[in-house]
This record gives C-alpha cells, sequence and structure tokens, in this order.
C-alpha cells in the first residue's frame, strides 16, 4: 500500500476517535444558524441565511474516560511499563472509553416561506464522523499475563465492543411557528457512507483448566463478528484512485439510508422556554464493498497429545496441524460479504431556559413580518440561563451529560454563552462561546473544558466550533 493511502486511512479512521458530539454550547443559542441543526423546531428569527461553503460549520471533540497522554508520558520517574500496568491494565474497566465524533459543513441554507412566513426552510450537506472503541480488559490482561497463571478464570470476549463510520449527509428541513407559543420542527436526512464498522454484539469466553490427557486444557466458546463496509476498496485500489471513489461515495455513491430530526420549542410564559429535540433517527442499508469477519463455535483442546505407539508407527504426521484443523472444525471462522444494517447514534436533547433583564428588538423588517413580529419572536433578552440534557445511544447503553447555562447579550451584535457541564468524562467541563453579528456577516466560536488547557496532555475531554455566515432580516 502507497504512503498516500495508508495517510489516508489512517485520517478515515484516527480522526474519528473523538468525542461524542455533545455540542451544549451551540444547542439552543437562537442568533447561530447551526443550531437549527440541533433542534429543527427552535425559533427562528431571520429572513434566510446562507453558510459559507465549508467554513459555516466545523466542530471537533476529543474524549476519553480512562487514560490521558499525561497518565502514560509525564515526566515523574515511573518507568513505562509501571504505568501502563497500573493505570491501563488493571486500573481500566470495559466501559472505559475512547469515542467521538467530528463535523463539517459543505454547504448549508435557509430562507422563510413567502407566502406563509411561519413556514422556515433549510437544506444543506454536511461530512461527519463517529466512532467508540471500549476497553477490552479481559483481553488485554490475557494477552499481558497469559494463560499459565490463570487457571478457571474466563475471559469475557464481550469485551470488545467498537463502532465507527463516515458518512456524508444531505438534510431538508421545515420549521413551522404554530402559535404564540409553540415552534415545530422535522429535518428528513439521506445518508451516503463511506466507510463503516463495527464490532459490538460479541459473546463468549476463553478459559484455561486442568486437563484430562495432558496438564492443561482450553476452552474457547466464542461467538464473535466484524463487519465492514468502504474499506476493501481503499486498500485494494490504486492510490490515484482514492479520491475519486471517495468523491462517488459522498454523492450517493456510496451505501445509503435515511434518517430523521425532530424538535419542538414551547413558552411556558413570556419568559420561560422549553426546548426538546431527538436527531439521527435512521439506519444504513449497507450492500456495497462489504468485508465482514466472524468466529462461531466452541472447543476444547488439549495441546498436541502424542499416543503411543501411534506416534512411533508414524512420525511423519504433523501434529502442529493436526490441531489446527480440530480447532477450525470446532470454531470455524470465515469472512463474507452479506448485506447488513447500521443504526445512527441517536441524540436526544432537551433544555429549560429562563429570559430576563430587558429586551432586545429584533431586526426582522415589521411591514413585511407583521405576523411574526407582533409575538414574542420578535424580542430577544439581554440575560438567558437555563438547564439542558443531552444523551447518546452507545453500544453499552445510553451516555448522559447535565449542563448548566448563562448567556448574556449585548444589543444584536454580540452574545455570550457559558456553560458547565458534568458527563462521563468530567466534572469540571467549563465552556465558553461566542457569537458576533457584524451587518450581515455573522461570526461563531466555542471551546469547551476550559479548565483543562493549562496542561492539554492530561485532559480527557477538548472541543471546538466555529463557523461563518450571512444572515439576512429583510429590507425595512
Amino acid at each position: 500500500m502507497s504512503k498516500g493511502k495508508l495517510l489516508l486511512l489512517c485520517f478515515l479512521f484516527g480522526c474519528h476517535f473523538l468525542h461524542a458530539q455533545n455540542k451544549e454550547l451551540l444547542y439552543d443559542f437562537t442568533e447561530i444558524p447551526q443550531s437549527l441543526m440541533l433542534n429543527p423546531g427552535m425559533e427562528v428569527n431571520y429572513l434566510w441565511y446562507a453558510g459559507i461553503p465549508t467554513l459555516s460549520g466545523i466542530s471537533t471533540q476529543f474524549g476519553t474516560s480512562g487514560v490521558t497522554v499525561h497518565d502514560l508520558f509525564a515526566d515523574d520517574g515511573v518507568d513505562f511499563t509501571t504505568k501502563v500496568l497500573d493505570k491501563v491494565i488493571y486500573s481500566m474497566n470495559p466501559n472505559d472509553e475512547l469515542s467521538g465524533g467530528f463535523q463539517m459543513e459543505i454547504f448549508n441554507g435557509g430562507f422563510r416561506g413567502t407566502n406563509n412566513p411561519d413556514n422556515f426552510y433549510s437544506f444543506g450537506m454536511y461530512l461527519e464522523g463517529d466512532a467508540i472503541a471500549y476497553w477490552f480488559k479481559d483481553l488485554a490482561i490475557l494477552g499481558f499475563e497469559g494463560n499459565a497463571d490463570q487457571l478457571n478464570r474466563r475471559f469475557d470476549l464481550s469485551h470488545i465492543k467498537t463502532r465507527g463510520e463516515l458518512v456524508n449527509v444531505f438534510h431538508f428541513g421545515i420549521n413551522k411557528r404554530v402559535d404564540n407559543k409553540l415552534t415545530i420542527g422535522a429535518r428528513a436526512k439521506i445518508y451516503s457512507s463511506l466507510v463503516n464498522f463495527n464490532s459490538t454484539a460479541n459473546t463468549g469466553y476463553f478459559v484455561t483448566t486442568e486437563g484430562q490427557n495432558n496438564f492443561l486444557a482450553n476452552t474457547l466458546d466464542a461467538d464473535l463478528a466484524v463487519r465492514t463496509s468502504g474499506i476493501q476498496e481503499l486498500l485494494d485500489g490504486d492510490a490515484d484512485e482514492t479520491p475519486g471513489i471517495i468523491a462517488k461515495r459522498m454523492l450517493f455513491g456510496g451505501n445509503l439510508g435515511l434518517g430523521l430530526d425532530a424538535g419542538l420549542t414551547y413558552n411556558l410564559n413570556k419568559k420561560t422556554v422549553v426546548t426538546v429535540s431527538v436527531l439521527d433517527l435512521g439506519f444504513i442499508y449497507h450492500t456495497k464493498d462489504i468485508k465482514s469477519y466472524e468466529l462461531n463455535g466452541n472447543a476444547t483442546v488439549e495441546g498436541i497429545e502424542f499416543i503411543l505407539p501411534e506416534v512411533l508407527i508414524n512420525p511423519s504426521t504433523d501434529f502442529w496441524q493436526d490441531l489446527v484443523d480440530e480447532i477450525e472444525e470446532l470454531v470455524p471462522f470465515e469472512d463474507n460479504d452479506k448485506n447488513y444494517i447500521s443504526f445512527r447514534p441517536t441524540k436526544l436533547y432537551g433544555s429549560i431556559r429562563h429570559n430576563f433583564g430587558e429586551r432586545i428588538p429584533s431586526r426582522l423588517d415589521c411591514d413585511c413580518m407583521d405576523i411574526i413580529t407582533d409575538q414574542n419572536l420578535a424580542f430577544q433578552y439581554v440575560n438567558s440561563a437555563g438547564i439542558q440534557l443531552y444523551a447518546i445511544n452507545r453500544p453499552r447503553g445510553p451516555q448522559v451529560a447535565l449542563t448548566a447555562f448563562y448567556q448574556r447579550r449585548f444589543g444584536n451584535f454580540l452574545a455570550l454563552k457559558t456553560t458547565y457541564t458534568i458527563d462521563k468524562y468530567s466534572f469540571s467541563n467549563v465552556g465558553f462561546g461566542f457569537n458576533i453579528q457584524a451587518g450581515a456577516m455573522n461570526f461563531y466560536a466555542m471551546a469547551d473544558n476550559l479548565l483543562a488547557y493549562k496542561n492539554i496532555a492530561d485532559t480527557h475531554y477538548a472541543s471546538f466550533q466555529l463557523g461563518l455566515n450571512i444572515i439576512s432580516w429583510g429590507k425595512k
């Protein structure tokens, strides 16, 4: 394989191992058009917007619930092997993970309906990566210590759990203001998968016991499977063909699927607002470039058995090959190209927000948008505070995060938001973001877990988001 293709594959898989896409700073930040991607039912107070291609929405996040880079490579006088043993092999558990995602908008836009200004339509395309890998504790111990001193211990094969994908998403959404209190929205998605791999439904064990014909007997009871799509063609093709393959898969040439986002905003009163949304309720049907591997069966072997006098009669017998054939017959290993379905990691958001302080008039054109400007939607308040909830579906169950936030607006020019988040990765995650509106130009930037930036190598979590848009409120 060429170096260029190897680097490409490292990018496709390596950059996947980021954090799990909790965008608590962006959620319900209604001044930013991209927050509509997190809640199709948010309140929208502009006439139209257009994202600057490839610059309107860029986000990347990293998180680990186990060991950090600093834990292993700090210059503290402790031997590296000792650190691996103490902080990885024996300290981490099967629920510890490295997980996450990144997202880059290719294009994004939206506009208000001409005949019915209560309707707002959005559309676009973005590239997204998502992956998770759990720590395979039992297999790590087996690999490091071996089985000689582990008599009767069952090594759990279900510790093997991982999944990941790179997918291009086309979307179209409708946002509708129902009345003074309620705004609802939904977004349809078409997924075009570039790369997918998953191995999440594994079961079985490996155990060493006392043998009858030999000192030890090893038993393997396994039901393991790894499914992949989109990988083999990249490995087998020429390097100069790779860009074309990727471009084709991005434009409906990959494995296709369907998805749905839905959300709403409800004003309990003039100052208290509740929101909820569900994202990526969907699937991808994989039919192209599939390569899967399965190991299924049960076997107990006691190594090579020399039976006298047969071994003297036929000394040329290949005992090692006989042992391998016996194991393969009892626990068959096979690869196949069977079609399969993968489900997207569904996300759930919810919040309750209380607005207070002075009201800031909207920029909406009162002459052409009276139906909207007569309502609370025409105003924002100087201050907002509240609580947000986030959850994502993962192979070992949902991951949940709770966020408290405060938002401060300085007219229609500047808005600031700060958050404090508690999740699996950190109890001290403080984030900060800002949005600047200079005429029609909109720019935002956000970063999480700021307290950890003093030693980024020791952080369990880091993220940033930024984007550039053009927003219009109409002409007065």
